[in-house]
C-alpha cells in the first residue's frame, strides 16, 4: 500500500498553500533584513573629510597679549543625527602677532580655567594650577600644556580647526 500512495501525484491541500505563504513571507522579511546588512559590511565607508574649519573671532579686534574667551558653534554627526554645540576657546593674539586658540579645559582634571588680568596667568581655581600666556604649566599639578585649537587665518577672520593635545 506504500507504494500506491507514493505514486499518487501530491495535491495542494489548503494546509500546503498556507505552509507555502507563510515559507514566502518568512523569506521577504529574511532578504529585507539581510540585505541592507551586508551592503553595510561590503560597502567602503564613506571618506572622512577634512576638518571643518570654524570661524570664531575678527583678529583685528583683538589686542596683544589680551587673552579673550570666544564661544563658537561646531556642528557633529552622530550616526544619522547632526548634532549643534557650543564650544569655547581662549584666543590669545601674540605680540608677532601670530594667533594661538587654547581648549577651554584644564589639564589635569578638565576642570574650567580663566584669566587672570592683574596676575597675567592662566588660573583654574579648582587645583591651583597657573599656565602661562603661551600655555605652559607654571605651578601645580597639570601634567601638560593647555590643550590648542589649530589655527588658520582667512583674510581677518580667526578659523579653529580640531583641538590638538599638547
Amino acid at each position: 500500500m506504500n507504494s500506491v500512495q507514493e505514486q499518487q501525484p501530491r495535491q495542494t491541500t489548503r494546509r500546503r498553500f498556507y505552509e507555502a505563504v507563510i515559507v514566502g513571507v518568512q523569506a521577504i522579511i529574511g532578504a529585507a533584513l539581510a540585505i541592507p546588512a551586508i551592503a553595510y559590511l561590503l560597502a567602503p565607508p564613506k571618506a572622512r573629510r577634512d576638518s571643518d574649519w570654524i570661524e570664531a573671532v575678527d583678529v583685528t579686534t583683538l589686542n596683544p597679549k589680551a587673552p579673550v574667551e570666544v564661544s563658537f558653534r561646531k556642528s557633529r554627526v552622530d550616526g544619522w543625527k547632526v548634532i549643534t554645540e557650543k564650544k569655547t576657546a581662549w584666543v590669545v593674539k601674540m605680540a608677532d602677532n601670530s594667533v594661538v586658540a587654547y581648549g577651554p579645559q584644564c589639564t589635569h582634571l578638565g576642570c574650567a580655567y580663566h584669566w587672570e588680568e592683574d596676575k597675567s596667568e592662566f588660573i583654574c581655581p579648582c587645583h591651583t594650577t597657573l599656565f602661562s600666556i603661551d600655555g605652559k604649566v607654571t605651578a601645580g599639578p597639570a601634567p601638560r600644556p593647555l590643550d590648542r585649537y589649530e589655527t588658520k587665518i582667512d583674510g581677518t577672520k580667526l578659523l579653529l580647526g580640531e583641538l590638538r593635545r599638547a
